[in-house]
This record gives C-alpha cells, sequence and structure tokens, in this order.
C-alpha cells in the first residue's frame, strides 16, 4: 500500500514540475527517548536512578505511562502528511531490547507491523541505539553494530554507545541507514569535542567502506549527534553541506543546518536553542532520479502536545523530569524527520 500525493513540487534545488504530479512518500524519523529505562536495577550499569527506591522514583505507573507517551509520538510523527507513522525511525537513549518492545506492543503501533533491530552496546549508563521500520516499506537484508573505542584523559576505557547499521531495500531502492548517538558534552564542549569527532570518523570509515562495496546505494546518517551542524565533527569531518550546490559523492547533504541558522532546535540546552537532532544524506538522495527515491523536506516534530506550555521552561519539550521534578511528559529532545519522494510513472 502506498501513501501517494499529489503536488506541484519545488525540491529543495528549487526546480519545480511544470504540471501537478503524483509521488510515492516515505517518511524517515529518529527521535532521542530520554532516558527509557525499565524499574529493574542493573548491576553493571549506573541504572540505580531509575528503579522505585532510586532518586527519580520510577515506578511501573511512571514506566507504563512513558511507554505510552513513546508509542504515541512515534504514532504521530509524519501522520498529518503521511496518514500513518514513520517508514523507518532510529532511536536512542533505550535501556534494552525489552523497554523498545513495549514500546511497539502498545495499542498505538502494534497493529503498524514494526519490526525492531538492536543491539546491547557496552556504554556505561547502559543505554543503546536501535532501528524500527514498517515491513512493507523496509525490508533488512544487514546490519551490524560498530564499536566506538575511545579512551578518557587517564587512558582508561570510555565505554559508550554503537554505531547501528542497516542495510535494507526501500522497495527497489538498496538504502543503508547509519543510527547514532555521539558521546555528550559532560565536562564541556571544548573538552569533549574530541569524543564526538571520534565518532564522526567511525561513521566515515563505515561510509567509505559502503561506498567502495557498493557505490550506487543510498546513505543516511542519523542520530543524537550532541553537537551543532556547523560543528567540526559534521563539517569537517563527515564532510556535511547545508547546501545542494556542487554537492560531491563523499559529501553528506545535511538538511538540518538550513533549520539551525533559522534558529530553530530540537532541545534547549544550556538556556538556547540546539539542533543535536540531525538526518543526513549521500547525494544520489538529495536531488530527484527517474524511478528513485529523493528527499523533499526536512522538520522538527514539534505539536503543542510536546512542547512546555508554561513556567521557565515553557517552549521546550515536555520532558519526563525537570529540574529533577516528574512531570510525566515526553523526552527532552523533539523528533526530526525527512520525507522522500518517488515520482510515479
Amino acid at each position: 500500500m502506498y501513501w501517494v500525493v499529489v503536488l506541484v513540487l519545488t525540491t529543495a534545488f528549487g526546480m519545480q514540475e511544470d504540471k501537478k504530479s503524483q509521488y510515492q512518500i516515505r517518511t524517515i524519523a529518529f527521535y532521542n527517548l530520554e532516558n527509557l529505562f525499565d524499574t529493574s536495577n542493573d548491576s553493571l550499569t549506573y541504572d540505580d536512578a531509575r528503579t522505585p527506591g532510586g532518586k527519580d522514583r520510577w515506578t511501573s505507573k511512571r514506566y507504563w505511562h512513558k511507554i505510552r507517551n513513546m508509542a504515541l509520538v512515534i504514532s504521530s510523527i509524519g501522520r498529518e502528511t503521511r496518514g500513518q507513522g514513520p517508514d523507518v525511525i532510529g532511536l536512542c537513549e533505550l535501556e534494552n531490547g525489552q523497554v523498545i518492545r513495549d514500546v511497539f506492543a502498545h495499542e498505538n503501533l502494534q497493529k503498524e507491523d514494526y519490526q525492531l533491530i538492536h543491539y546491547d552496546s557496552p556504554d556505561e549508563r547502559g543505554i543503546d541505539v536501535a532501528l524500527a521500520y514498517r515491513r512493507k516499506s523496509f525490508i533488512p537484508f544487514s546490519h551490524k553494530s560498530h564499536r566506538l573505542l575511545l579512551e578518557n584523559e587517564e587512558g582508561y576505557r570510555d565505554y559508550t554507545r554503537d554505531l547501528l547499521v542497516v542495510g535494507g531495500m526501500l522497495e527497489e531502492d538498496e538504502l543503508y541507514i547509519l543510527v547514532n548517538h555521539w558521546p555528550s558534552r559532560s565536562g564541556g564542549e571544548s573538552r569533549s569535542s574530541p569524543y564526538r569527532e571520534e565518532a564522526a570518523r567511525l561513521n566515515k570509515r563505515v561510509l567509505d567502506s559502503i561506498r567502495l562495496l557498493s557505490p550506487n546505494s543510498a546513505l543516511i546518517v542519523m542520530g543524537d549527534f550532541n553537537d551543532n551542524p556547523l560543528d567540526r565533527s559534521l563539517k569537517h569531518i563527515l564532510k556535511t553541506k547545508g547546501s545542494y550546490s556542487d554537492l560531491l559523492e563523499t559529501e553528506l547533504y545535511n538538511p538540518m543546518e538550513k533549520l539551525y541558522k533559522k534558529g530553530i532546535g530540537s532541545l534547549g540546552y544550556r538556556d538556547q536553542w540546539h539542533l543535536f537532532d540531525q538526518i543526513l544524506m549521500s547525494e544520489n538522495l538529495a536531488y530527484p532520479q527517474p524511478g528513485k527515491y529523493f528527499f523533499w523536506k526536512a522538520g522538527i516534530f514539534n505539536p503543542p502536545f510536546l512542547v512546555t506550555s508554561e513556567g521557565p521552561y515553557a517552549g521546550y519539550p515536555k520532558r519526563t523530569y525537570a529540574s529533577g521534578i516528574y512531570q510525566g511528559g515526553f523526552s527532552d529532545h523533539f523528533p526530526v524527520y525527512i520525507y522522500l519522494l518517488k515520482k510515479m510513472d
């Protein structure tokens, strides 16, 4: 089943069809779930706060409320345009496979025929990344978890999230998706930036390998990068560009850069907007090609129900906890998404 849009299309490159055309549309999204933990204490990770007796008083009632909220958000992304939730969505800040299975088993999502790809990572907080996809939209043929090997300033191993790489078919289009959650800015932006730059290098190595082995594949890199679109990790290491002009095969188009320059963000961090959550793409997705999916537009999913309506955090994402006080909200991040189109014959 396809969801079809009829429109006079103006692409990101300013090219406009001279008559109305029909297009198949797909939604690709990413969402940081903000500490989606179960209520059990894992002796191997630092999850003590998210237990019934911990600092956050993380009870079963609060857990299932969070599950319901996450399912509601995911099912809503792209619905206004696509008529249903995303075809593919990358996810981060989830404790294990069971919590994400609980999300997609919720009544808001259980009839949507999603499948999940998840690996446990060595992250010291115990949080992972994952990918969910509709079986009628995307058929994986490979998936692998890549370790990000870091050392702290004392020379000891710094355990963090893995890079998830999934290859599959978006109908007839071969597509590789890289799902990221880069090291945080804990300790300060400058002091922590080498860790994110190393994460960018890992992505670059994987992308180079895919380009060598499968040069015609489309590539999507998504995640919470804990860096903004203009930061060195993205601009200089991953070689992202915010425009389509002279985009090279070795570069990535970042549609979020234009949003960021307009002051649009996906989270509030230290009293200002940041756009850490981004979706990047290879040049063969960034412009129209006959019979192929191509980029239409990008956005931040921030409907009123996801926004704090009053108080010192008014306008920012309505999160689960604010200043240590339970709010019963959603996440400290807004989801991000892109739409892909393919012209119908």
